[in-house]
């Protein structure tokens, strides 16, 4: 079984994380792609998050009918600070028979040596790296402090390909806070739910550059 981890904010989940997930099931030939949205992000701990009942019930939402994703309710439960390193264990213990892979934008590739045991989890899990508009392709070789030449080759060889799509949540937040529209950015049910729980509409408006999450896609 290939099974894949898809962590972040998801402040609301859009179009984008989907369409990273699903290039990834496909080209990489994922079983099953877990979204498990966190507690407590750890560079986000000065932002209050949406409650996260809220943001797995978007979750559940976006994802209804397609039968290879999942929301995991992983770092809900466990409460406090997520780190990546610790859903993959806890993953690894449940699917010990299974090839892990960790789903990542090429941003955030570069941003992962820093992350909480970084060599751990390039030990457990194949990061599977998806370009950003704004920046080229994949650059590997920035995990060679925490992977070995053979590791990193290996990680090569599973880059996976999107079409470029420039959606963001903090774009999403802002333009309710606004009272803008966010058709077609996010799932047509995520967007009523959001309307009908009065989502965003209160908050102060967030910084116009995305807010950036472990997941690699602006949250």
């Amino acid at each position: 079984m290939r099974l894949g981890l898809f962590g972040g904010s998801f402040d609301p989940i859009h179009y984008g994380h989907l369409l990273l997930a699903e290039s990834c099931r496909e080209q990489r030939g994922l079983d099953r792609v877990w979204f498990v949205p966190a507690c407590v992000a750890p560079h986000k701990a000065d932002r209050e998050l949406t409650a996260a009942d809220h943001r797995l019930a978007m979750l559940e939402l976006a994802v209804t009918g397609h039968e290879a994703f999942a929301v995991g309710r992983h770092e809900v439960e466990r409460g406090g600070v997520s780190y990546t390193v610790d859903t993959l264990r806890a993953m690894r213990d449940e699917f010990p028979e299974a090839e892990l892979f960790l789903l990542v934008g090429a941003d955030m590739l570069h941003d992962l040596p820093q992350w909480r045991e970084a060599r751990t989890i390039c030990e457990i899990a194949v990061p599977l790296a998806v370009g950003r508009p704004d920046m080229g392709r994949p650059d590997f070789d920035c995990l060679a402090p925490v992977a070995s030449p053979e590791r990193i080759a290996l990680f090569r060889r599973h880059r996976v390909a999107m079409p470029q799509i420039e959606l963001s949540s903090s774009a999403i937040r802002r333009r309710v806070a606004q009272g803008l529209s966010i058709r077609y950015q996010t799932p047509r049910a995520v967007e009523k739910y959001i309307q009908t729980h009065g989502l965003y509409s209160g908050r102060d408006l967030p910084a116009q550059t995305g807010e950036r999450s472990q997941t690699g896609l602006s949250t």
